[in-house]
């Protein structure tokens, strides 16, 4: 497991001061301070709007602070310009990686600055390229080389070839922003080890993240933002779950199980030897009760989303069959499984789930227009009641219901996700990665919404990748290995040891579970 330095890092190379940025209506940062030390990683953390994305634009050069001092290397100055930020080492790993997938990795990591022959046409140096990047990328650990193309790797894979342009520009400073959101655990622990080995060569790192129980594992120190102000910082002997809740949100949250679970009721939707197009030769039984959250785990590729979206319709099975109710149920189309009372709430949510240029009150009503429609017209009025009450049931905070659904916070945008089917009555409902992206205070919302659910009678069906968010809320726990269901765990054997196993294709021994 990735360990934090032992001895304190460093005095600070970069300082801000009594920063404050402030919008028209809205203070996004007032009287910040905070220091960065070489070899040192900081967690920072906060809710969505609390001024971390402001923060990071300040010392991108991006935007300029209204009022306060940056000190770098001793010198004072009111603001960073994108060249300056980028000539004092200070680097960016984006959640939306900024990389092209026709382009081999060494090309990737020289982008525009591709070392030439000499002579009049100037061609790209290709072994010097490939000869300055391979030490890069043994750097951070990478297992492929640079002439791999970037479309074959896996996201942790294209983060380490961010994380080594880093360092191609000697980089002092790697701001990593979301960067676990989309990875399963194998895959976290990797980036995690990179991060620690940033650490040991004396690189400062500032982790940005939702996932707590990381930040916890990697950081010697964490800033806190609550409203554009600094709620507070933790040394790392202060460091723990509890604490960074408390200065986040103002206040104790207990985010993963709000109530105890009730005992679940009979079948409701069965998977009976289903075969998916992923892995046509892995027949898949799986049984969802009512009023339970079923759990379903598994590394990326074992099958997970492939079996909800045959589930939901979207894609073609080919053997086998479901069960709605003991009678067999095979979804040629979306359209069927919705009529069923099957919903699924998908992974990408921007993609699949809304449509972001349209109001919060078209994005709800759109799946069930009938229920809306006066003869050839569809009525407003019926969408505005509707819309509106799913959004005072879900909390969806936004200035109006004609408020574009691009424009909401992640945590707001799966909100109105959710509205569009409880306003349909589900008996199925299957979220796939429900918290990707969401902070805190949202999550808690999220899982309070599914144990509501469960408790009413709906079969809820989680995929996540996230450990802490399987286990916490789960009441039993499915796990996929390579298309199949591996073991199928209860709550008395939930640990990550159990569930990696199984993802792994491993049994697990009897002082582990069952």
């Amino acid at each position: 497991m990735t360990q934090s330095a032992a001895a304190p890092p460093a005095g600070p190379f970069l300082s801000l001061a009594h920063i404050r940025k402030a919008y028209p209506g809205v203070v996004a940062l007032a009287d910040f301070s905070m220091e960065v030390r070489t070899g040192e990683v900081i967690g920072l953390v906060g809710e969505n709007g609390a001024g971390k994305s402001t923060l990071m634009k300040i010392l991108g050069g991006v935007i300029a602070p209204d009022q306060g001092a940056i000190m770098l290397d001793g010198t004072s100055r009111p603001a960073l310009g994108v060249a300056e930020s980028m000539a004092a080492g200070i680097a960016f790993v984006h959640q939306e990686l900024n990389l092209f997938d026709n382009l081999d990795v060494a090309a990737n990591v020289y982008i525009g600055r591709e070392p030439r022959r000499a002579g009049i046409l100037r061609f790209v140096d290709e072994p010097l390229l490939h000869r300055k990047v391979d030490p890069l990328l043994r750097r951070v650990g990478a297992n492929f080389d640079s002439f791999a193309r970037v479309q074959d790797l896996s996201l942790a894979q294209r983060q380490m070839v961010e994380i080594a342009k880093a360092l191609s520009l000697n980089a002092r400073l790697v701001i990593l922003d979301e960067p676990t959101s989309s990875l399963p655990l194998s895959e976290t622990d990797k980036l995690l080890d990179v991060i620690a080995g940033l650490r040991a060569d004396g690189i400062g790192v500032i982790f940005v993240s939702h996932r707590l129980h990381e930040v916890e594992r990697v950081a010697d120190r964490v800033v806190v933002l609550r409203d554009g102000a600094l709620a507070g910082t933790l040394d790392r002997a202060e460091i723990d779950h509890d604490r960074m809740v408390r200065l986040m949100i103002g206040r104790d949250l207990k985010v993963l199980r709000p109530t105890a679970p009730a005992a679940p009721g009979d079948v409701v939707l069965s998977a009976v030897g289903v075969q998916t197009a992923a892995h046509p030769a892995q027949p898949v039984t799986l049984d969802l009760r009512r009023g339970e959250i079923l759990g379903l785990a598994g590394l990326v590729g074992s099958g997970r989303t492939e079996l909800a979206r045959a589930m939901f319709g979207i894609d073609p099975i080919h053997g086998g069959h479901f069960e709605l109710d003991g009678a067999a149920f095979r979804p040629r189309h979306a359209a069927e499984a919705v009529a069923k009372g099957i919903f699924l709430v998908p992974e990408d949510r921007k993609e699949a789930g809304l449509i972001l240029d349209l109001p919060i009150l078209e994005n709800i009503s759109l799946p069930d227009l009938g229920r809306h429609a006066r003869g050839f017209l569809v009525s407003r009025a019926s969408e505005t009641r509707t819309a509106a009450l799913q959004s005072t049931h879900l909390g969806i905070k936004a200035p109006r219901l004609s408020t574009r659904a691009g424009s909401l916070s992640g945590g707001n945008q799966q909100k109105v996700v959710l509205a569009k089917w409880l306003a349909m009555t589900p008996r199925v409902l299957i979220f796939d990665e429900p918290t990707r992206g969401i902070d805190i205070g949202a999550k808690s919302e999220i899982y309070r919404l599914m144990h509501d659910l469960a408790a009413s009678g709906v079969a809820v069906l989680m995929i996540s990748s996230d450990m802490e968010e399987v286990i916490g809320v789960s009441d039993r726990i499915a796990v996929m290995h390579e298309g199949r269901i591996s073991g199928i765990l209860d709550r008395g054997d939930f640990n990550e040891e159990n569930v990696l196993m199984l993802a792994v294709g491993k049994p697990i021994g009897r002082e582990n579970g069952r």
